[in-house]
């Protein structure tokens, strides 16, 4: 049989090969697989990274073949589109970095979005009807509370909510009152949530909503961008769907903007379909960006934990201080119940905190204008270290009351502790405090 090759001259075409997930039996960890599942460099001529696909549009290979992939993108053909199609349904980088997100949590599947909140946003439209009720609990990132009170308030949804750490009997006093509203939805949590690094029982929040509601069980989103993917994976705990800002410790370099949803392919695929249509998919920079980010993940969080324990340990003893929202000191002592949620959730503390000095707002400014390290921005999980005001800056929409209510104070500064040298880092927290 003579070979193609052997007429043409040209190289026969490599195909690709399966990827490597054990060796001998032994499963292979994902910091090992971010180096290359997910990507063939036969199919890139030998590339070893991955190169950054910058196209609008794919050639099909014949008209049968778009047939199929439209099909499939359109939802007349089970099971999605095969190959690609368009860039605002899919593209290679964003395929090799949905393969690797998923990795973290052993999720069967992982879709990616130009922001955290384009990613909640797109959840939000895919299982929200209006009059419908969706039960949250408390606090929320401040867009996400917008988002869900008054933009969809406006489209006749609804809206309960149960403090960070309540009990399953609570949890389940505030469905049932939700059911008397109408259908409810979706269940929407945020452990810890932001500022405040309260917890929430994941695992009692499941078994309540697996109590009440029967075969059309609401599904369970949580947002994991504080401790994930590293130090919790609540898809294990009860969680049908986790939702990442990859801006924060996945990109963790505070130079990109994208967001994440992982989970079992029943809840992504209808999150797939609203994603195609209203086109909130991450670029393809911004995809290949995080692509390198996330080979240096587990190393970036794991000296950025470090530091932040030595840093709160500094903080702690303090006399300028009140009290500091560390998870690590939980285990030592306070709060019986959020240090049981973090025994079975939680495995290591994260290196974002809220920290509570004495006084109020003028204490709290007059620390974060004396800082010299540390950055005075907004966001978290950067290899550098900022500090915020929360409740004049991130939540300043949220009504006074709830903020009170929710201990969104304004002597409440936020600190996500980055990879500099933690000795220094306590120096210029001290000098700050000095400058109260």
């Amino acid at each position: 049989m003579t070979d193609e090759s052997d007429l043409t001259g040209a190289t026969p075409r490599r195909r690709p090969k399966a990827d490597v997930l054990e060796i001998g039996g032994r499963k292979l960890k994902p910091a090992t697989l971010m180096m290359g599942h997910g990507f063939d460099p036969a199919l890139s001529e030998g590339a070893l990274k991955p190169p950054i696909f910058l196209t609008s549009t794919f050639v099909f290979e014949n008209a049968a073949a778009g047939k199929r992939h439209f099909e499939g993108v359109t939802g007349k053909r089970p099971g999605g589109a095969e190959g690609l199609v368009y860039s605002r349904f899919n593209g290679p980088n964003q395929e090799i970095l949905e393969d690797r997100l998923s990795v973290w949590e052993d999720a069967e599947d992982a879709l990616s979005f130009s922001s955290g909140m384009s990613a909640i946003a797109t959840l939000l439209l895919t299982f929200v009807q209006p009059g419908d009720v969706i039960v949250h609990s408390g606090p929320l990132y401040a867009a996400t509370e917008t988002l869900i009170a008054r933009i969809l308030g406006r489209f006749g949804v609804t809206w309960l909510d149960f403090p960070a750490g309540s009990t399953r009997e609570e949890i389940e006093g505030v469905l049932e009152r939700a059911r008397g509203q109408g259908r409810v939805a979706l269940i929407y949590l945020e452990s810890p949530a932001n500022p405040t690094n309260a917890l929430v029982d994941v695992q009692a929040v499941a078994a309540a909503r697996d109590a009440l509601f029967g075969d059309e069980k609401p599904p369970i989103a949580i947002d994991n961008t504080f401790l994930g993917p590293l130090w919790a994976k609540p898809l294990k705990d009860g969680a049908d769907l986790t939702v990442y800002s990859l801006t924060k410790y996945a990109g963790g370099h505070s130079d990109l903007v994208a967001g994440g949803v992982v989970g079992a392919k029943r809840w992504l695929d209808p999150i797939r379909m609203m994603r195609n249509t209203i086109g909130t998919i991450t670029d393809p920079n911004t995809a290949w960006m995080l692509l390198r980010s996330l080979e240096t993940l587990e190393l970036r969080m794991t000296r950025a934990g470090e530091n932040a324990a030595k840093v709160c340990a500094f903080f702690r003893d303090h006399a300028k201080v009140d009290s500091v929202g560390y998870l690590g000191f939980l285990e030592e002592g306070g709060d019986a119940r959020q240090a049981d949620i973090y025994r079975r959730h939680c495995t290591g503390a994260g290196s974002t905190f809220s920290l509570y000095l004495k006084g109020g707002e003028r204490e709290a400014f007059a620390f974060l204008d004396a800082l010299k390290i540390a950055k005075l921005a907004v966001s978290l999980g950067g290899t550098e270290t900022l500090a915020s005001a929360p409740a004049a800056m991130t939540h300043l929409s949220v009504p006074d009351a709830r903020k009170q209510a929710l201990a969104i104070t304004d002597n409440l500064v936020r600190i996500s502790i980055g990879v500099e040298d933690a000795d220094d880092l306590i120096a210029d927290f001290d000098q700050a405090l000095a400058a109260i």
